[in-house]
């Protein structure tokens, strides 16, 4: 490592997870290494976190955001250990997860696609598939493999291994659950390339996840069982701490970066909405694509990628009084099919899966609604989003009642989906972004995974990468 007593300043635009974990791991290495740097965070709206933001109201703990995560890669748990809160950190509790088909919750097969080892007896004797469907799927076992020279959407791969019933009423709910993507469009190669791994080193899916354990959010080699986590207080615990540590560098609240300009001696100046500017020697910027596009105006490599597509979702948080549902009470969470009657993509029982998250006595559901061609649903009123997810909800459990409170949140273009050829589009645009502007770093949920441990992933090469570049 170089030493340097010129003082070096990095800003980091955008306050949230990608944003606050590059500057966490900034900080501590420039402590480390007793290292003469200066962070500035500027964060445009008043609030850090981004998309992840908990109310703790009346003994309840809900997540107006994501609420959990799949930390495969462990870059959440090294991270909570740096922070002193990985003790805090917590697993789902068991319970079923269901597929609703037509007006019916049914069993999701044994672990198939998502994660752990798929139960192929489960499989076949479930009500998900009908009988022509689960020999289609079983065909997976006998296909060759093919070599993937080009990207595809995720439903053409899955048809081509299982069949369009699993597609419909497997991966799409799932997806459609999770990420409020649109199986049509969604690229295999950057959300799903395990599932070419598989194919490659096993010929059979069915045969390669039963081998490895993986499945749609077993990303990495781990065996076993995988489980959701968050933390006992709430999924913004973890915001909280970084805010915390990062108290004695600058960051900026209600500040939004205009543009971003380089100046003649290889700095750059950072154009704000309110005060001076900030000079720079290098940038970090963690915004969405499409606001990013925006900061870089004059960019050309930029201007040439089309805008991202962004999917529009609300969550729905409902408290009842214990007692009120009468069915499939061993919900921990279900998916909806296209192929049903419901209106949600997605519910989970969130006092069945997590311990603390309501009080003694009362039952705590979430839900997603709204999806990729169906936005217009998000728009409706509070009270028409309550009476539209009730209905729902009475569908699925015969619940009995009304809900002690409702809390409605809306994501407005919210989830990046990454359309085919997202990977060889952000690629031959970063390698000419990095030309024009080689001290400007693009990272998060618009680039390289837009899950909780995604983002803390690229965040922490960030840091590492503006270390190196700024000391080296």
């Amino acid at each position: 490592m170089k030493v340097t007593e010129k003082r070096r300043k990095v800003v980091i635009v955008g306050g949230g997870i990608t944003g606050l974990t590059t500057a966490f791991y900034l900080q501590q290495e420039a402590k480390a290494q007793n290292l003469p740097l200066d962070v500035v965070l500027s964060e445009a709206s008043l609030r850090l976190g981004g998309k992840i933001h908990t109310v703790r109201k009346d003994g309840f703990i809900i997540e107006r955001g994501p609420e959990s995560f799949f930390d495969t890669s462990r870059s959440v748990r090294e991270l909570a250990r740096e922070l002193n809160i990985e003790h805090e950190m917590i697993q789902n509790k068991d319970g079923r997860t269901y597929i609703a088909i037509g007006s019916e919750l049914h069993p999701i097969p044994g672990n198939l696609l998502l994660g752990g080892s798929p139960d192929i007896s489960a499989f076949m004797t479930s009500n998900v598939l009908s009988l022509s469907g689960k020999i289609r799927a079983a065909g997976d076992l006998f296909l060759p493999k093919l070599r993937h020279e080009a990207d595809e959407p995720i439903s053409e791969f899955f048809q081509r291994r299982f069949g369009k019933e699993v597609v419909e009423n497997l991966v799409e709910p799932v997806l459609a659950g999770t990420f409020a993507g649109d199986v049509d469009h969604i690229s295999m190669q950057s959300m799903f390339p395990q599932f070419y791994q598989l194919e490659k080193d096993y010929r059979s899916l069915l045969l390669g996840m039963k081998k490895t354990g993986r499945g749609i959010y077993a990303l990495d080699s781990g065996q076993g069982e995988i489980h959701y986590e968050s933390f006992n207080n709430g999924l913004e615990t973890l915001v909280e701490a970084l805010e915390q540590e990062l108290a004695d560098q600058s960051i900026l609240k209600g500040i939004k970066v205009d543009a971003i300009e380089k100046l003649s001696d290889d700095t750059y100046q950072v154009n704000l909405n309110s005060g001076a500017p900030i000079r720079a020697d290098m940038v970090v910027v963690t915004t969405p694509f499409n606001v990013t596009k925006k900061i870089f105006s004059e960019s050309e490599a930029m201007q040439q990628i089309p805008q991202m597509n962004y999917a529009t979702i609300a969550t729905v948080t409902m408290a009842f009084k214990k007692g009120q549902m009468r069915k499939h009470t061993d919900t921990l969470n279900f998916f909806v099919s296209r192929n049903s009657d419901f209106a949600i993509t997605t519910c989970t029982w969130n006092n069945r899966k997590w311990d603390n998250v309501a009080p003694e006595g009362h039952d705590l559901l979430r839900v997603y609604i709204g999806r990729v061609g169906d936005e217009s649903i998000v728009e409706l009123s509070d009270s028409e989003i309550e009476k539209i997810v009730l209905q729902d909800l009475r569908k699925a459990f015969s619940l009995t009642s009304s809900p002690i409170f409702t809390v409605v949140a809306r994501w407005k273009e919210s989830m990046p989906q990454y359309t085919i050829g997202h990977e060889a589009r952000m690629e031959k645009m970063d390698e000419q972004f990095h030309k024009d502007y080689p001290k400007i770093h693009l990272v998060g949920s618009s680039y390289k995974g837009i899950s909780v441990p995604d983002c803390v992933t690229q965040g922490k090469q960030a840091a590492d990468k503006v270390i190196d570049e700024l000391f080296a």
